[in-house]
């Protein structure tokens, strides 16, 4: 198949599967105190390790737009309003991909799957501290308690991401090599 071709490919079928899991909710894992850890940012980081940091910007660029279109029409909460301002909810999730593509090019040249495993943490890490940090700038949240959302929800965010990374891409990876190659 053409590059740019799979390129679009992966990039709709990321996509779709980050919309998918914002409309259906099953991209957030209830975790304690009413809060809920988020797996929204994996597809943007399995993009940019199977095609790149433009496709991985391009699929942040999607799921930002989805996340603020659906603070905007289907609230959830009351920190939803906060993501209806397109700095929170989409300039963030610009540099996901590029940033987990960076990580996984840079581990990639010693072992594949722990650069899964970087990328994964890497792309999970950006999504938190660059949304928590536009929410400490703008004083929604007192920084403070950006730092305990911050090891509390991120860092089993990362491991989630991290986990997920390497099972769909080493997947992904063994269907090509195995079978001499993805039509897709």
């Amino acid at each position: 198949m053409n590059k740019k071709i799979r390129k679009i490919v992966v990039a709709g079928v990321m996509g779709g599967i980050s919309i998918f899991l914002g409309a259906t909710r099953l991209g957030f894992i209830p975790w304690f105190a009413g809060a809920s850890l988020t797996v929204m940012h994996v597809p943007v980081i399995i993009g940019a390790v199977l095609e790149g940091p433009i496709v991985g910007g391009i699929i942040g660029l999607i799921f930002g737009l989805f996340s603020l279109l659906q603070s905007a029409i289907a609230p959830t909460g009351p920190a939803d309003v906060w993501f209806v301002n397109p700095l929170v909810s989409i300039l963030p999730r610009l540099f996901i991909g590029p940033l987990a593509w960076l990580v996984y090019a840079g581990v990639k040249k010693f072992k594949e799957i722990p650069a899964f495993v970087a990328a994964g943490i890497a792309g999970s890490l950006t999504n938190t501290v660059l949304v928590l940090g536009v929410l400490g700038v703008y004083k929604f949240l007192p920084w403070k308690l950006i730092g305990t959302i911050a090891a509390a929800n991120g860092l089993p965010e990362a491991a989630i991401a991290a986990i997920l990374t390497v099972a769909v891409v080493s997947s992904w990876k063994g269907i090509e090599t195995k079978r001499g190659g993805s039509s897709v």
